[in-house]
Order: C-alpha cells, then structure tokens, then sequence
C-alpha cells in the first residue's frame, strides 16, 4: 500500500463506503505478511514510496509464485522482479501476469506500468557486452515510470562515438554510465555533464579485470565529481537511486 492508496482507504471510510473495521484490518497487515519461507514487507509503498521488490535469484520457482500471489492479491497492481531465470519465468507465466525480458532477467507480475514516464535518464554502455546490465537498469528506472535514453556501445575505445552523442548526454537529469574492462566510461562522462552521473562496473573483461573488480576500483577513484558508484553488475541499484534522483 502506498500514501495514494492509503489516503484512498481514509477517504473511503470518511464517506461511509468503507467500515472502521474494515480499514483497521487492512492497515493492521501493513508492517509486513509472513508465509513461512517469506516475509513480505506490505508496508514499503507506504514507508520509502515504492513497493517491495523480489530478488528472483536463488528462490524456487514455487516459492517466486506465493510470494507474487500473495502480492497481487493485496492492493499491488504489479511487482518488479530481479535476476529471474528463465526455467523459473517459464514456470511463472502460465500461473501469473507476466512480462519478462531475457536479456535482463527483468520481469513484471501483474499490471506493466504504461507512459511515455517523467523527467531525462540517459543510460550508456561502454560496449555491447555490458547491454544485460544496462538494460536491467533501464528497465528498471522505466517501470517506475521515468523517460530513458539508451545509448549503447558508446566506450572510449572509440570515444568520437561518445562525442556524437554530447548534446543527448547534456539534457540528462541523470547519467547511469555502465562499463567494464576499466571502467573509463563514467570518469569521462562526468567530465562531461552538469548533472549526477552514477558508475555501474560490469564483469565483462579479460583476466585482470578480475570479474568487474578492475572497473569497480577505477570508478571508486574517478577524478571527475559527480560520480556515484554501486555494485559490480548491479543495474537495478543504478536504475533505482536514478529514479529517486529524477523525481527529487
């Protein structure tokens, strides 16, 4: 439940349409719902703005389903879902609603949020290989309905590729810059823009890059101001402080 729907709720009970005790049982769920193996945090719309989302990664299939039924069936209209397999989204779509993206391993149960969405998110890669990445972080930011510009393979191995694009970077209200090897990308972005840039190092790269560490640490001491940095491979983390830093 989220503050529109809780201030629905109330209005709904200032009408008569709604019973005291009727709101007091559904406000009394809020904190959270316990299924054994899950404890749904049913209070996160309402406490940080936006809902609970599911890691799918390490869960089975069938515990992925109670949690999305047990989800839906509340005032949800749709739950984002994170690092889902394919076996275990194969599972899923004939039970619930599901958009799901391979490439990403993103998934939406329920309701996807439609819109053109708010605001300028530019996301760029260093390279092809670093698109899943990107892509989780895009698809992120657009189902909490921001507007995002993909700009892929645009790294400094052929940095003219990156100029051409200057004008498009100048408009962002926010840059997510996503880059392996050594993660030049986002040092050079932020020396670009006015705006926050935020550093996504991928895993993508030879030997010595040490599965992302390399570009994680190149990033961790870029020389430009402005650049944030999450995990290794991590585009949900981009993709979601880039919304909150979009609608501030």
């Amino acid at each position: 439940m989220n503050k529109e729907q809780l201030t629905a709720l109330l209005e709904s009970v200032e009408k008569g349409e709604v019973s005291v005790r009727e709101a007091a049982e559904r406000i009394s769920l809020l904190p959270y719902e316990d299924l054994g193996y899950a404890k749904i945090d049913t209070h996160r719309g309402l406490r940080q703005g936006e809902n609970e989302v599911v890691y799918g990664a390490s869960k089975t299939p069938e515990q992925l389903l109670g949690i999305l039924e047990h989800m839906l069936a509340g005032d949800t209209a749709s739950v984002l879902i994170t690092r889902l397999a394919p076996e275990a989204a194969a599972y899923l779509e004939p039970r619930v609603p599901l958009f799901y993206d391979a490439l990403s391993k993103i998934a939406i149960a329920g309701d996807r949020p439609q819109g053109e969405g708010v605001g300028n998110i530019v996301i760029a890669t260093g390279g092809t290989g670093d698109i899943p990445v990107a892509q989780e972080a895009a698809l992120t930011a657009e189902y909490y309905g921001n507007r995002v510009v993909r700009l892929y393979d645009v790294g400094v191995a052929g940095i003219h590729r990156l100029m051409d694009n200057a004008a498009v970077l100048a408009k962002a209200k926010v840059v997510i810059a996503v880059a392996g090897m050594e993660g030049a990308l986002a040092s050079v972005i932020a020396g670009m823009v006015s705006c926050p840039v935020i550093a996504v190092p991928t895993s993508v790269g030879y030997g010595a890059s040490f599965g992302g560490l390399a570009a994680l640490l190149s990033m961790l001491n870029s020389c430009a101001g402005g650049v944030s940095v999450v995990n290794i491979d991590n585009g949900f983390g981009a993709g979601y402080l880039a919304n909150m830093i979009n609608k501030m």
